[in-house]
């Protein structure tokens, strides 16, 4: 990033380009992050987004809604009820009809689904330490607060 940036500054050089060097290493630390996650969940043969959904459900301690779950795991519906039809097929949820209203359709975590989950848990806490590991506590912190600063910024209402 700092070579394009100092590239820009030759052949721009009045071009403020600090925004561009913020996104593109927002960017790219996004890339790698994922890519650290993605590794951990592939050796246990699962995907991120099944754990995220899987964890969703966990700390709900109860059965949610599909909206409910849409909502709380950061996904569209349409989105959702795919990755449902095939968590139902892994047997790690299941899914019915409430009994109160036919129209909302209710997700619970089986018991196998509960125990994958709470057994990668630690394991996915320590690999997003060891990630983050470059930076101390405080700077932690403070990467935290800026970046829900600038999530709020950008109208992310569900930090």
């Amino acid at each position: 990033m700092d070579k394009i940036l100092e590239q820009w500054g030759t052949v721009r050089p009045g071009l403020d380009v600090s925004a561009m060097g913020v996104v593109g290493r927002i960017s790219r630390a996004s890339r790698l992050l994922e890519r650290g996650v993605k590794a951990y969940f592939d050796e246990h043969g699962l995907e991120a987004w099944e754990f995220d959904v899987l964890a969703t459900l966990l700390r709900a301690g109860r059965t949610l809604c599909m909206s409910e779950l849409a909502g709380a795991a950061m996904v569209s519906s349409g989105a959702l009820t795919n990755r449902i039809d095939r968590l139902v097929a892994k047997g790690l949820v299941t899914r019915a009809t409430s009994a109160d209203n036919r129209r909302l359709v209710l997700v619970s975590l089986t018991d196998e689904g509960r125990r994958v989950v709470t057994g990668l848990l630690d394991g996915h806490v320590a690999n997003e330490d060891r990630l983050l590991s470059g930076l101390a506590p405080d700077e932690r912190a403070e990467l935290a607060a800026l970046l829900c600063k600038l999530l709020r910024s950008l109208g992310d209402t569900d930090l």
